[in-house]
């Protein structure tokens, strides 16, 4: 039996095509319609914030952020998606790497610090809550307070996140999110951005829609990054069933970590901090015991990446690096095993109780 790596939730047809059937009545497609305003209400009700903004993908609202924010340079995490470094970097954004905690994987508060004290001159930061795991959100607003600069967190793995009370979207100057299929919540494609400041959700709304501003006239140059409504009824469809969603993710997660606890290494995850589940990254440092465990998994039909290789200092070696030793090491152990909703905690425990034979093999 193959167990795949991922697998995007299915919306229900039959509601999906309730949603469909009011945006063809009304002839309202894209352009903030009325779907696009509801999705927005509930997506701020369920996530706990204000000041949520709909955009077409995880990429652009990266971008559209770093805009509004007035970031046209940024110390960032070189443990991540590629597109956290390549958004900024196609924007012209100059960007340098700081490293990462060895336990959580997160930018490094110490190590920015240290990366702030040496060169100043960067106007904000962004960090990735990696795996869904929320970066020292405090620790990060200290640095940051003390250095009086801007902060975007990556938040495309982390839907649903919570630190405490409190969701993580609602730390730094801005947050955003990736509704890609592969993620937690989808809308096929799409994405969002949670401004800390309503001032700056009203000129990212004008930038989304070529700067055309709320009384028609333009304004500053703009782009196109706008929700259509049958994305938007898409993540209507899905957000009905999304708290079962994660909290079975959530299970799964918790499920391959006692089995794999003792075994391999794993992230730490923040204090206070819930899970969604989803990735399931191990760490394995053996580089002969890494492919071991590989080559039985894809015996065995089961999927798995290493993901995220290679460190991005690497990748844009052209770019100033704070040093990343930690970055690299990781990236060159971690693997992704498979975790999505359709998995059974049968499926984890197949895949745990290969991974524990191949490795006291």
């Amino acid at each position: 039996m193959a167990i795949a790596l991922n697998k995007p939730l299915s919306p229900d047809l039959n509601k999906l095509s309730s949603y469909l059937q009011q945006v063809n009545e009304s002839g309202w497609y894209t352009n903030f319609g009325p779907l696009h305003q509801q999705l927005t209400k509930r997506l701020e009700a369920y996530l706990g914030v204000e000041n949520l903004l709909l955009v077409s993908n995880g990429t652009l609202a990266i971008q559209i952020a770093c805009k509004v924010l007035k970031i046209n340079s940024a110390i960032t995490t070189p443990f991540s998606f590629v597109a956290t470094s390549s958004s900024l970097l196609w924007q012209g954004i100059d960007i340098a790497f700081s490293d990462i905690d060895p336990q959580s994987y997160n930018l490094c508060p110490d190590a920015l610090n240290t990366a702030l004290e040496q060169d100043s001159s960067y106007d904000g930061i962004v960090a990735t809550h990696v795996y869904g795991n929320p970066c020292d959100v405090d620790a990060i607003f200290q640095v940051a307070n003390k250095h009086n600069k801007k902060v975007v967190y990556d938040a495309a793995h982390a839907f649903g996140v919570n630190v405490g009370e409190q969701s993580v979207l609602n730390f730094g100057d801005a947050s955003t999110l990736s509704f890609h299929a592969t993620k937690v919540f989808h809308t096929v494609e799409g994405g969002a951005i949670v401004f800390k400041h309503k001032t700056d959700f009203e000129k990212a709304k004008q930038l989304i829609n070529f700067g055309i501003q709320a009384d028609g006239t333009l304004g500053e140059p703009g782009i196109n990054a706008k929700l259509n409504e049958y994305q938007c009824a898409v993540g209507l469809t899905l957000l009905d069933d999304i708290e079962k969603v994660i909290a079975h993710r959530a299970a799964l997660f918790n499920l391959y970590c006692d089995e794999l606890k003792a075994v391999v290494e794993l992230p730490v995850w923040l204090f206070k901090a819930s899970i969604n589940g989803a990735y399931m990254p191990i760490y394995i440092e053996d580089e002969h015991l890494q492919q071991k465990v590989i080559d039985a998994l894809i015996e065995n039909n089961i999927q798995s990446r290493r993901y995220f290789t290679p460190s991005l200092d690497l990748a844009y070696s052209g770019q100033k690096s704070f040093g990343c030793e930690i970055s690299r090491k990781i990236s060159g152990g971690v693997i992704c095993l498979p975790l999505h909703a359709y998995m059974t905690l049968d499926d984890v425990l197949v895949v745990t109780h290969l991974v524990k034979n191949t490795i006291k093999r």
